[in-house]
């Protein structure tokens, strides 16, 4: 992960920045599916990660206490033993079917954003217990769903589940004025660095 660039103190989200927590986790054959639900809004972002990212972040929720330290335990603990606090993560962009990630850390007014992929920047940022957001440009160039409200509802999301593939969530991208198809090179499914995972 490398760093960005320093701000000043008064680093506050803009009014572009959505704020989100996690909605679910499903895992298929060898990825996982995170989705990101929409605070103050009812969309849901799927973001397909790798197998060892989802289970870093599953095992956040399920209360299982390990001896030793994973490497996203690691990678907190030595940003806290340097001084900085993880302050936020934002998701905040979506290029050529990869997303993007920032974690915004924070010290003595002085704040340092370090480039990461997204299931990177979600797996610190549930053991920080840090505010997650999601650019609406991020939003805007997916096919996003809606929150199922009735068990009707969340029955026939879950059965999607089982059969949703990458195509079905991203829309055709733009890039110099001619639509690009779903799915790209690589597979829409990724984020970056994901690909031989």
């Amino acid at each position: 992960m490398a760093e960005k660039k320093s701000k000043k103190s008064g680093d506050l989200p803009s009014p572009e920045d959505k704020e989100v927590r996690i909605y679910s986790l499903a895992t298929t054959a060898n990825e996982c599916i995170v989705f990101l639900e929409e605070v103050d809004g009812d969309r849901l972002l799927p973001i397909w990660i790798g197998l060892a990212e989802g289970q870093a972040i599953a095992i956040r929720f399920s209360g299982i206490v390990l001896p030793r330290p994973l490497t996203h335990d690691l990678l907190l603990s030595s940003v806290k033993a340097l001084g900085w606090d993880l302050e936020r993560v934002v998701v905040t962009d979506l290029k050529e079917n990869t997303f993007y990630a920032e974690m915004h850390l924070k010290r003595d007014g002085e704040t340092k954003l370090v480039d990461s992929r997204p299931s990177d920047a979600i797996a610190v940022a549930v053991r920080a217990g840090c505010r997650m957001f999601v650019k609406e440009r991020v939003f805007q160039r997916c096919q996003v769903l809606s929150k199922p409200i009735s068990e009707d509802e969340v029955k026939k999301f879950k059965d999607e589940l089982k059969s949703l593939r990458p195509e079905d969530i991203f829309k055709d991208l733009k890039k110099g004025g001619k639509e690009k198809p779903p799915g790209g090179k690589g597979g829409a499914d990724k984020e970056e660095g994901d690909g031989d995972e």
